[in-house]
Protein backbone atom coordinates (compact mmCIF):
# COMPACT_ATOMS: atom_id res chain seq x y z
CA UNK A 1 0.00 0.00 0.00
CA UNK A 2 1.49 3.35 -1.06
CA UNK A 3 1.32 6.37 1.21
CA UNK A 4 0.92 10.12 0.79
CA UNK A 5 1.58 13.04 3.10
CA UNK A 6 -1.04 15.81 3.14
CA UNK A 7 0.42 19.02 4.57
CA UNK A 8 -2.34 21.41 5.66
CA UNK A 9 -1.67 25.17 5.62
CA UNK A 10 -4.28 27.79 4.64
CA UNK A 11 -6.77 25.04 3.81
CA UNK A 12 -8.11 23.88 7.17
CA UNK A 13 -11.08 21.88 5.92
CA UNK A 14 -11.99 18.52 4.41
CA UNK A 15 -14.68 19.51 1.90
CA UNK A 16 -13.82 20.87 -1.54
CA UNK A 17 -10.12 20.19 -1.04
CA UNK A 18 -8.30 19.33 -4.32
CA UNK A 19 -5.00 18.51 -2.58
CA UNK A 20 -6.83 15.99 -0.38
CA UNK A 21 -8.29 14.36 -3.48
CA UNK A 22 -4.82 14.13 -5.02
CA UNK A 23 -3.33 12.66 -1.84
CA UNK A 24 -6.16 10.11 -1.46
CA UNK A 25 -5.51 8.92 -5.01
CA UNK A 26 -1.92 8.09 -3.99
CA UNK A 27 -2.86 5.71 -1.17
CA UNK A 28 -3.10 5.96 2.62
CA UNK A 29 -2.86 9.54 3.82
CA UNK A 30 -1.06 11.05 6.79
CA UNK A 31 -2.46 14.49 7.62
CA UNK A 32 -0.07 16.97 9.22
CA UNK A 33 0.28 20.61 10.16
CA UNK A 34 3.59 22.30 10.93
CA UNK A 35 3.57 25.18 13.41
CA UNK A 36 6.27 27.45 12.05
CA UNK A 37 7.71 29.53 14.92
CA UNK A 38 8.24 32.44 12.53
CA UNK A 39 4.55 32.60 11.69
CA UNK A 40 3.55 32.09 15.32
CA UNK A 41 5.66 35.09 16.30
CA UNK A 42 4.22 37.31 13.58
CA UNK A 43 0.56 36.34 14.05
CA UNK A 44 -1.72 38.41 16.20
CA UNK A 45 -3.28 36.60 19.16
CA UNK A 46 -6.69 36.39 17.51
CA UNK A 47 -5.35 34.90 14.29
CA UNK A 48 -3.41 32.38 16.37
CA UNK A 49 -6.60 31.60 18.30
CA UNK A 50 -8.59 31.08 15.10
CA UNK A 51 -5.81 28.83 13.80
CA UNK A 52 -5.77 26.78 16.99
CA UNK A 53 -9.55 26.43 17.15
CA UNK A 54 -9.65 25.37 13.49
CA UNK A 55 -6.89 22.80 14.00
CA UNK A 56 -8.74 21.32 16.96
CA UNK A 57 -11.89 20.96 14.87
CA UNK A 58 -9.94 19.47 11.99
CA UNK A 59 -8.31 16.98 14.34
CA UNK A 60 -11.73 16.03 15.75
CA UNK A 61 -13.17 15.66 12.25
CA UNK A 62 -10.32 13.27 11.47
CA UNK A 63 -10.92 11.25 14.61
CA UNK A 64 -7.65 12.48 16.12
CA UNK A 65 -5.61 11.55 13.05
CA UNK A 66 -3.83 14.87 12.58
CA UNK A 67 -0.13 15.18 13.30
CA UNK A 68 0.75 18.65 14.61
CA UNK A 69 4.43 19.41 15.05
CA UNK A 70 6.46 22.56 15.61
CA UNK A 71 9.54 23.66 13.68
CA UNK A 72 10.84 24.85 10.34
CA UNK A 73 8.84 23.16 7.57
CA UNK A 74 12.01 22.48 5.56
CA UNK A 75 13.14 20.35 8.51
CA UNK A 76 9.87 18.87 9.78
CA UNK A 77 8.28 17.83 6.48
CA UNK A 78 11.34 15.84 5.29
CA UNK A 79 11.53 14.29 8.78
CA UNK A 80 7.93 13.08 8.55
CA UNK A 81 8.48 11.93 4.98
CA UNK A 82 11.45 9.86 6.10
CA UNK A 83 9.17 8.05 8.54
CA UNK A 84 6.35 7.12 6.15
CA UNK A 85 8.17 7.13 2.79
CA UNK A 86 5.33 8.76 0.83
CA UNK A 87 5.05 8.75 -2.93
CA UNK A 88 4.49 12.52 -2.69
CA UNK A 89 3.83 15.39 -0.30
CA UNK A 90 0.59 17.13 -1.25
CA UNK A 91 -0.24 20.80 -0.63
CA UNK A 92 -2.58 23.55 -1.71
CA UNK A 93 -0.43 26.07 -3.54
CA UNK A 94 0.62 29.19 -1.64
CA UNK A 95 1.19 32.36 -3.69
CA UNK A 96 2.29 34.74 -0.90
CA UNK A 97 5.98 35.73 -0.80
CA UNK A 98 6.78 33.90 2.46
CA UNK A 99 4.90 30.78 1.38
CA UNK A 100 6.62 30.61 -1.99
CA UNK A 101 10.07 30.85 -0.41
CA UNK A 102 9.15 28.27 2.24
CA UNK A 103 7.85 25.79 -0.33
CA UNK A 104 10.98 26.10 -2.44
CA UNK A 105 13.09 25.25 0.61
CA UNK A 106 10.87 22.28 1.42
CA UNK A 107 10.96 21.09 -2.18
CA UNK A 108 14.74 21.18 -2.19
CA UNK A 109 14.95 19.40 1.18
CA UNK A 110 12.64 16.59 0.04
CA UNK A 111 15.01 15.56 -2.71
CA UNK A 112 13.44 12.84 -4.85
CA UNK A 113 10.03 13.03 -3.11
CA UNK A 114 7.83 15.42 -5.11
CA UNK A 115 6.01 18.34 -3.49
CA UNK A 116 2.74 18.36 -5.41
CA UNK A 117 0.61 21.52 -5.37
CA UNK A 118 -3.06 21.07 -6.28
CA UNK A 119 -5.58 23.88 -6.00
CA UNK A 120 -5.29 27.26 -4.31
CA UNK A 121 -7.21 29.43 -1.81
CA UNK A 122 -8.75 31.45 -4.67
CA UNK A 123 -11.49 31.17 -7.25
CA UNK A 124 -8.91 32.04 -9.91
CA UNK A 125 -5.32 31.57 -8.81
CA UNK A 126 -2.73 34.34 -9.28
CA UNK A 127 -1.09 34.26 -12.68
CA UNK A 128 -4.12 32.88 -14.54
CA UNK A 129 -5.76 36.22 -15.34
CA UNK A 130 -3.57 38.13 -17.76
CA UNK A 131 -3.80 40.53 -20.67
CA UNK A 132 -3.61 39.29 -24.24
CA UNK A 133 0.15 39.90 -24.21
CA UNK A 134 0.55 37.80 -21.07
CA UNK A 135 1.28 40.70 -18.70
CA UNK A 136 -0.68 41.08 -15.44
CA UNK A 137 -3.49 43.57 -14.99
CA UNK A 138 -2.78 46.66 -12.92
CA UNK A 139 -6.35 47.95 -12.70
CA UNK A 140 -9.24 46.01 -11.19
CA UNK A 141 -12.06 46.65 -13.69
CA UNK A 142 -10.41 45.02 -16.73
CA UNK A 143 -9.08 42.29 -14.45
CA UNK A 144 -12.65 41.64 -13.29
CA UNK A 145 -13.93 41.27 -16.83
CA UNK A 146 -11.23 38.76 -17.77
CA UNK A 147 -11.55 37.01 -14.39
CA UNK A 148 -15.17 36.20 -15.13
CA UNK A 149 -14.22 34.81 -18.53
CA UNK A 150 -11.52 32.55 -17.08
CA UNK A 151 -13.91 31.00 -14.57
CA UNK A 152 -13.33 28.14 -12.14
CA UNK A 153 -14.21 24.44 -11.78
CA UNK A 154 -16.94 22.90 -9.66
CA UNK A 155 -16.11 22.08 -6.02
CA UNK A 156 -13.95 19.03 -5.44
CA UNK A 157 -15.88 16.14 -3.91
CA UNK A 158 -13.87 15.42 -0.81
CA UNK A 159 -14.47 14.76 2.87
CA UNK A 160 -13.27 12.65 5.75
CA UNK A 161 -14.36 9.41 4.10
CA UNK A 162 -12.56 10.02 0.80
CA UNK A 163 -9.21 8.83 2.21
CA UNK A 164 -7.72 6.06 4.32
CA UNK A 165 -6.09 8.05 7.12
CA UNK A 166 -2.91 6.97 8.86
CA UNK A 167 -2.67 7.17 12.65
CA UNK A 168 0.00 9.76 13.57
CA UNK A 169 0.70 7.86 16.79
CA UNK A 170 2.51 5.30 14.64
CA UNK A 171 4.92 7.97 13.37
CA UNK A 172 8.07 8.65 15.40
CA UNK A 173 7.89 12.44 15.06
CA UNK A 174 7.55 14.77 18.02
CA UNK A 175 4.08 16.27 18.24
CA UNK A 176 3.14 19.52 19.97
CA UNK A 177 0.19 21.18 21.58
CA UNK A 178 -2.15 23.15 19.34
CA UNK A 179 -1.99 26.90 20.14
CA UNK A 180 -4.60 28.27 22.53
CA UNK A 181 -3.60 31.81 23.55
CA UNK A 182 -6.94 32.47 25.21
CA UNK A 183 -7.85 35.34 22.89
CA UNK A 184 -11.61 35.96 22.64
CA UNK A 185 -13.08 35.63 19.14
CA UNK A 186 -16.34 37.22 18.05
CA UNK A 187 -17.07 34.33 15.68
CA UNK A 188 -16.63 30.57 15.84
CA UNK A 189 -13.68 29.13 13.93
CA UNK A 190 -13.34 26.13 11.66
CA UNK A 191 -15.07 24.40 8.78
CA UNK A 192 -18.43 23.66 10.42
CA UNK A 193 -18.76 27.28 11.58
CA UNK A 194 -17.81 28.58 8.14
CA UNK A 195 -20.43 26.46 6.41
CA UNK A 196 -23.11 27.53 8.90
CA UNK A 197 -22.18 31.19 8.56
CA UNK A 198 -22.35 31.05 4.77
CA UNK A 199 -25.71 29.30 4.75
CA UNK A 200 -27.11 31.86 7.19
CA UNK A 201 -25.83 34.77 5.11
CA UNK A 202 -27.24 33.36 1.86
CA UNK A 203 -30.63 32.86 3.50
CA UNK A 204 -30.83 36.13 5.44
CA UNK A 205 -28.31 38.65 4.12
CA UNK A 206 -27.26 38.12 0.53
CA UNK A 207 -30.38 39.67 -0.94
CA UNK A 208 -29.69 42.93 0.93
CA UNK A 209 -25.91 42.86 0.51
CA UNK A 210 -25.66 45.41 -2.32
CA UNK A 211 -27.44 48.13 -0.33
CA UNK A 212 -26.36 47.15 3.21
CA UNK A 213 -22.69 46.23 2.78
CA UNK A 214 -21.43 49.79 3.41
CA UNK A 215 -23.51 50.31 6.57
CA UNK A 216 -21.59 49.47 9.76
CA UNK A 217 -24.76 50.07 11.78
CA UNK A 218 -26.45 47.13 10.04
CA UNK A 219 -25.67 43.42 10.02
CA UNK A 220 -25.09 43.61 6.28
CA UNK A 221 -21.84 41.74 5.66
CA UNK A 222 -21.14 38.03 5.43
CA UNK A 223 -18.38 37.81 8.09
CA UNK A 224 -16.69 35.17 5.91
CA UNK A 225 -13.31 36.90 5.67
CA UNK A 226 -11.61 35.02 8.52
CA UNK A 227 -12.96 31.70 7.25
CA UNK A 228 -11.54 32.47 3.81
CA UNK A 229 -8.23 33.59 5.28
CA UNK A 230 -7.65 30.20 6.90
CA UNK A 231 -9.34 28.12 4.21
CA UNK A 232 -12.06 26.83 6.52
CA UNK A 233 -14.20 27.11 3.39
CA UNK A 234 -13.25 27.47 -0.26
CA UNK A 235 -14.80 30.37 -2.21
CA UNK A 236 -15.73 27.83 -4.87
CA UNK A 237 -18.03 26.16 -2.32
CA UNK A 238 -19.60 29.52 -1.61
CA UNK A 239 -20.41 30.46 -5.21
CA UNK A 240 -21.47 26.99 -6.40
CA UNK A 241 -25.09 27.24 -7.38
CA UNK A 242 -25.24 30.94 -6.46
CA UNK A 243 -27.95 32.76 -8.39
CA UNK A 244 -26.14 35.82 -9.73
CA UNK A 245 -29.25 37.42 -11.20
CA UNK A 246 -29.67 39.42 -8.00
CA UNK A 247 -27.73 42.57 -7.16
CA UNK A 248 -26.55 41.16 -3.83
CA UNK A 249 -24.97 38.06 -5.35
CA UNK A 250 -23.31 40.09 -8.13
CA UNK A 251 -21.92 42.54 -5.59
CA UNK A 252 -20.59 39.71 -3.43
CA UNK A 253 -18.95 38.01 -6.38
CA UNK A 254 -17.19 41.27 -7.18
CA UNK A 255 -15.73 41.31 -3.66
CA UNK A 256 -14.39 37.79 -4.15
CA UNK A 257 -12.83 39.02 -7.38
CA UNK A 258 -11.13 41.83 -5.45
CA UNK A 259 -9.66 39.20 -3.14
CA UNK A 260 -8.24 37.36 -6.16
CA UNK A 261 -7.01 40.62 -7.70
CA UNK A 262 -5.01 41.66 -4.66
CA UNK A 263 -3.51 38.18 -4.40
CA UNK A 264 -2.46 38.48 -8.04
CA UNK A 265 -0.97 41.94 -7.43
CA UNK A 266 1.14 40.61 -4.56
CA UNK A 267 2.16 37.57 -6.60
CA UNK A 268 3.35 39.82 -9.42
CA UNK A 269 5.11 42.28 -7.09
CA UNK A 270 6.08 40.62 -3.79
CA UNK A 271 7.84 43.79 -2.63
CA UNK A 272 4.47 45.58 -2.56
CA UNK A 273 3.75 43.84 0.73
CA UNK A 274 5.58 46.69 2.48
CA UNK A 275 6.65 49.10 -0.27
CA UNK A 276 4.55 51.35 -2.49
CA UNK A 277 3.12 49.48 -5.46
CA UNK A 278 3.37 52.78 -7.38
CA UNK A 279 6.98 53.71 -6.74
CA UNK A 280 6.29 57.29 -7.87
CA UNK A 281 4.95 57.81 -4.36
CA UNK A 282 8.18 56.84 -2.63
CA UNK A 283 8.96 60.56 -2.45
CA UNK A 284 5.79 61.49 -0.56
CA UNK A 285 6.65 63.17 2.74
CA UNK A 286 5.22 61.50 5.83
CA UNK A 287 5.60 62.69 9.41
CA UNK A 288 7.97 61.01 11.85
CA UNK A 289 9.17 61.72 15.37
CA UNK A 290 7.58 61.88 18.80
CA UNK A 291 4.47 63.82 17.76
CA UNK A 292 3.79 61.38 14.91
CA UNK A 293 4.19 58.45 17.29
CA UNK A 294 1.81 60.11 19.78
CA UNK A 295 -0.83 60.64 17.10
CA UNK A 296 -0.44 57.01 16.04
CA UNK A 297 -1.09 55.81 19.58
CA UNK A 298 -4.16 58.05 19.85
CA UNK A 299 -5.47 56.65 16.56
CA UNK A 300 -4.89 53.07 17.73
CA UNK A 301 -6.73 53.75 20.99
CA UNK A 302 -9.77 55.30 19.28
CA UNK A 303 -9.31 58.66 20.98
CA UNK A 304 -9.08 60.93 17.92
CA UNK A 305 -12.23 62.95 18.66
CA UNK A 306 -13.79 61.84 15.35
CA UNK A 307 -16.68 59.54 16.31
CA UNK A 308 -16.67 57.14 13.35
CA UNK A 309 -12.89 56.70 13.46
CA UNK A 310 -12.96 56.06 17.19
CA UNK A 311 -15.85 53.59 16.91
CA UNK A 312 -13.96 51.57 14.32
CA UNK A 313 -10.67 51.55 16.16
CA UNK A 314 -12.36 50.48 19.39
CA UNK A 315 -14.29 47.75 17.62
CA UNK A 316 -10.98 46.51 16.22
CA UNK A 317 -9.24 46.42 19.60
CA UNK A 318 -12.16 44.75 21.35
CA UNK A 319 -13.21 42.20 18.74
CA UNK A 320 -10.50 41.73 16.10
CA UNK A 321 -12.90 42.92 13.40
CA UNK A 322 -13.72 46.22 11.76
CA UNK A 323 -16.35 46.90 9.13
CA UNK A 324 -14.74 47.30 5.70
CA UNK A 325 -16.16 50.78 5.01
CA UNK A 326 -14.82 51.94 8.38
CA UNK A 327 -11.43 50.34 7.61
CA UNK A 328 -11.15 52.56 4.55
CA UNK A 329 -12.14 55.70 6.45
CA UNK A 330 -9.77 54.95 9.35
CA UNK A 331 -6.94 54.26 6.89
CA UNK A 332 -7.56 57.46 4.97
CA UNK A 333 -7.53 59.39 8.24
CA UNK A 334 -4.17 57.95 9.32
CA UNK A 335 -2.49 58.64 5.97
CA UNK A 336 -4.10 61.88 4.84
CA UNK A 337 -5.19 63.62 8.04
CA UNK A 338 -2.30 62.51 10.25
CA UNK A 339 0.26 62.17 7.40
CA UNK A 340 1.66 58.92 8.79
CA UNK A 341 3.10 56.03 6.76
CA UNK A 342 0.50 53.55 5.57
CA UNK A 343 2.81 50.75 6.71
CA UNK A 344 2.23 51.75 10.36
CA UNK A 345 -1.51 51.29 10.03
CA UNK A 346 -1.22 48.13 7.94
CA UNK A 347 0.99 46.50 10.58
CA UNK A 348 -1.47 47.42 13.35
CA UNK A 349 -4.38 45.97 11.41
CA UNK A 350 -2.48 42.73 10.79
CA UNK A 351 -1.72 42.50 14.50
CA UNK A 352 -5.34 43.01 15.54
CA UNK A 353 -7.51 41.52 12.78
CA UNK A 354 -8.67 37.91 12.96
CA UNK A 355 -9.05 38.01 9.17
CA UNK A 356 -5.71 39.76 8.58
CA UNK A 357 -4.62 38.74 5.09
CA UNK A 358 -1.37 40.14 3.71
CA UNK A 359 -2.49 40.72 0.12
CA UNK A 360 -5.90 42.24 0.88
CA UNK A 361 -4.73 44.25 3.89
CA UNK A 362 -1.61 45.77 2.34
CA UNK A 363 -3.17 46.66 -0.98
CA UNK A 364 -6.34 47.93 0.64
CA UNK A 365 -4.15 50.30 2.65
CA UNK A 366 -2.33 51.39 -0.49
CA UNK A 367 -5.66 52.03 -2.20
CA UNK A 368 -6.48 54.44 0.63
CA UNK A 369 -2.99 55.96 0.61
CA UNK A 370 -3.12 56.54 -3.15
CA UNK A 371 0.05 54.60 -3.94
CA UNK A 372 -1.57 51.36 -5.06
CA UNK A 373 -3.56 50.02 -8.00
CA UNK A 374 -6.04 52.84 -8.37
CA UNK A 375 -7.02 55.08 -11.24
CA UNK A 376 -7.98 57.96 -8.90
CA UNK A 377 -5.30 57.97 -6.23
CA UNK A 378 -4.19 60.95 -4.18
CA UNK A 379 -7.20 63.27 -4.32
CA UNK A 380 -9.55 60.82 -2.55
CA UNK A 381 -9.64 62.02 1.06
CA UNK A 382 -12.51 60.75 3.17
CA UNK A 383 -14.19 63.25 5.47
CA UNK A 384 -14.79 61.17 8.62
CA UNK A 385 -17.75 63.27 9.74
CA UNK A 386 -19.71 63.26 6.47
CA UNK A 387 -18.86 59.56 6.01
CA UNK A 388 -20.37 58.91 9.43
CA UNK A 389 -23.53 60.80 8.54
CA UNK A 390 -23.87 58.88 5.28
CA UNK A 391 -23.13 55.34 6.44
CA UNK A 392 -24.18 55.50 10.11
CA UNK A 393 -27.06 57.97 9.78
CA UNK A 394 -28.73 57.23 13.11
CA UNK A 395 -25.41 56.83 14.91
CA UNK A 396 -26.17 53.32 16.13
CA UNK A 397 -22.68 52.03 15.26
CA UNK A 398 -20.96 54.96 16.95
CA UNK A 399 -23.10 54.68 20.07
CA UNK A 400 -22.32 50.98 20.35
CA UNK A 401 -18.54 51.44 20.41
CA UNK A 402 -18.17 54.94 21.88
CA UNK A 403 -20.11 54.95 25.16
CA UNK A 404 -19.26 58.61 25.81
CA UNK A 405 -21.62 59.48 22.93
CA UNK A 406 -24.55 57.20 23.73
CA UNK A 407 -26.60 60.03 25.18
CA UNK A 408 -25.51 62.62 22.61
CA UNK A 409 -28.34 64.19 20.62
CA UNK A 410 -25.96 64.76 17.71
CA UNK A 411 -23.70 61.71 17.69
CA UNK A 412 -21.73 63.03 14.70
CA UNK A 413 -20.91 66.24 16.64
CA UNK A 414 -21.62 68.59 13.76
CA UNK A 415 -23.33 70.99 16.13
CA UNK A 416 -23.92 71.47 19.81
CA UNK A 417 -21.62 70.79 22.73
CA UNK A 418 -19.15 67.96 22.81
CA UNK A 419 -19.97 65.60 25.72
CA UNK A 420 -17.57 65.76 28.65
CA UNK A 421 -15.15 62.86 28.69
CA UNK A 422 -14.95 62.65 24.92
CA UNK A 423 -11.74 64.14 23.46
CA UNK A 424 -11.64 67.12 21.10
CA UNK A 425 -10.51 66.45 17.50
CA UNK A 426 -6.77 65.89 17.34
CA UNK A 427 -6.60 67.66 13.96
CA UNK A 428 -8.72 69.98 11.82
CA UNK A 429 -9.84 67.91 8.84
CA UNK A 430 -10.09 70.68 6.25
CA UNK A 431 -6.61 71.94 7.09
CA UNK A 432 -5.03 68.48 6.95
CA UNK A 433 -6.86 67.61 3.74
CA UNK A 434 -5.35 70.68 2.09
CA UNK A 435 -1.92 69.71 3.45
CA UNK A 436 -2.25 66.17 2.11
CA UNK A 437 -3.17 67.45 -1.35
CA UNK A 438 -0.26 69.87 -1.26
CA UNK A 439 2.17 67.06 -0.49
CA UNK A 440 0.79 64.80 -3.20
CA UNK A 441 0.74 67.50 -5.85
CA UNK A 442 4.35 68.28 -4.98
CA UNK A 443 5.34 64.95 -6.51
CA UNK A 444 4.47 66.03 -10.05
Amino acid sequence: MTRALLWFRRDLRLRDHPALAAAAADGEVLACFVLDPRLEASSGRRRLQYLGDSLRQLRDDLGGRLLVTRGRPEERIPRIAKEIEPSAVHISEDFAPFGRRRDERVRAALGSIPLVATGSPYLVAPGRVAKDDGTPYRVFTPFFRRWGDVGWPSPARTGRDCARWLDPAQVAVEQCEIPDPGAPLDLAAGEAAALRQWDTFVDDGLGRYAQDRDRPDLDGTSRMSAHLKFGAIHPRTMVAGLDCSGAGARSYLRELAFRDFYAAVLYDRPASAWRNWNRDYDRIRTDKGSRAEHLFEVWKAGETGFPLIDAGMRQLRQTGFMHNRVRMIAASFLVKDLHLPWQWGAAWFLDQLTDGDLASNQHGWQWCAGCGTDAAPYFRVFNPTTQGEKFDPSGDYIRRWVPELRAAADVHLRKGRRPSGYPPPIVEHATERAEALRRYRGLS
